[in-house]
C-alpha cells in the first residue's frame, strides 16, 4: 500500500509500506493493507512504518524520519499530531 507523510512545510516520506502504526487519541493502532477506510486524530508520537523495501536515506530525507534499530526495512518518524486517512490502499498523513 501506499503512504504519503507531509506536513505545512514539507513532503516527509513517500512509499510503499507493509503497515504503519500510529499514535492514535485512545493508543496506538496499526493499519495493514486491506483495512477498511479509517479516518483518525493522532497525537504526539511516533509513526513506525514497515516497509517493503531497504530504507536508503537520501540528501532531502527529513530529519523527523530514523531507522528503527538495525532493521533496515522499519523507519520511524516523529509527529507532534495530525490527522490520517486510509482509503483504497492508500494512506495520507497530515502531520504536524
Amino acid at each position: 500500500m501506499q503512504v504519503e507523510i507531509i506536513t505545512p512545510e514539507m513532503e516527509i516520506f513517500k512509499g510503499e509500506v507493509e503497515s504503519v502504526q500510529f499514535p492514535g487519541l485512545d493508543g496506538s493502532f496499526q493499519v495493514l493493507s486491506g483495512h477498511a477506510p479509517i479516518i483518525s486524530a493522532l497525537v504526539e508520537g511516533d509513526l513506525k512504518v514497515n516497509l517493503v523495501e531497504n530504507f536508503n536515506a537520501e540528501e532531502n530525507t527529513s530529519e523527523l524520519v530514523s531507522k528503527d534499530g538495525s532493521d533496515q526495512k522499519v523507519i520511524r518518524i516523529a509527529i507532534k499530531g495530525g490527522v490520517m486517512e486510509m482509503l483504497n490502499n492508500k494512506i495520507i498523513v497530515l502531520a504536524e
